[in-house]
């Protein structure tokens, strides 16, 4: 585990001297901040979070494969990964160091967006707990997000093609249950249920279900386990 912080402690180092991952995070602080007002200064506009999260997930599918398109999509193109797999680290530390990393910083962009909450307290008298739900369900979005886009890195060497890929399957993870409209039965409610949205409406409204939990941390679990996979099978390539 010492060689996954290790690997982390490098990365978020890279993270934070490079103008490219703050020019992603003042763009996602921006986007929201404008929706954050417009949801604000609606007419009759309740003190909550709801709207304003709600597009910071939507913001957090493009974002999430920006932050992790280089991890390993630049070691591959560099050939330095062949000499990190070779390395006495082993391929799941590489992951979860990377990981780690790009988790520290997507959240330490969203910390900042607590500014707009508490502008809220001044100016209202909002609901806490529905705030707190809202803030934990972007977690796990967030972190879910992060792992497919950490797969996409490992699949090819272009950083382009990488943020691509894994934007494409985000927005189809994201939007699945659009279909399920379309269809019956079984299928509709496969559908549904797959979908990261979904999942996320709940923490939106002040409710915690261990189902979601369970859904976000299996899609994160599930994603970063093909990566390590990914990795691996480039020993025989």
């Amino acid at each position: 585990m010492s060689n996954a912080i290790a690997i982390a402690l490098k990365e978020s180092k890279a993270y934070f001297s490079t103008p490219t991952a703050y020019i992603v995070g003042a763009m996602f602080l921006i986007l929201t901040g404008i929706f954050f007002v417009f949801d604000i200064t609606r007419p009759f506009a309740d003190a909550s979070v709801r709207g304003f999260i709600t597009w910071a997930a939507f913001f957090v599918i493009f974002l999430s494969p920006l932050l992790t398109m280089r991890l390993l999509a630049e070691e591959q193109k560099l050939g330095t990964l062949e000499l990190l797999l070779t390395s006495p680290v082993k391929d799941w530390e590489v992951v979860m160091g990377k990981y780690i990393a790009s988790l520290f910083f997507l959240f330490a962009t969203i910390a900042l967006t607590v500014y707009y909450v508490l502008l809220l307290y001044v100016f209202g008298d909002p609901d806490t707990g529905p705030i707190l739900s809202a803030y934990l369900g972007l977690f796990f979005y967030g972190a879910a997000s992060l792992a497919v886009g950490l797969l996409s890195s490992s699949l090819s060497s272009n950083q382009i093609v990488s943020a691509v890929v894994g934007t494409a399957v985000l927005l189809i993870l994201a939007n699945v249950d659009r279909v399920a409209n379309l269809v019956e039965g079984i299928t509709a409610d496969v559908l549904h249920e797959v979908s990261m949205n979904t999942h996320f409406l709940d923490f939106t409204r002040g409710i915690i279900d261990t189902s979601h939990v369970v859904y976000y941390l299996s899609i994160t679990v599930v994603f970063l386990f093909l990566t390590v996979r990914s990795l691996e099978t480039r020993r025989w390539r």
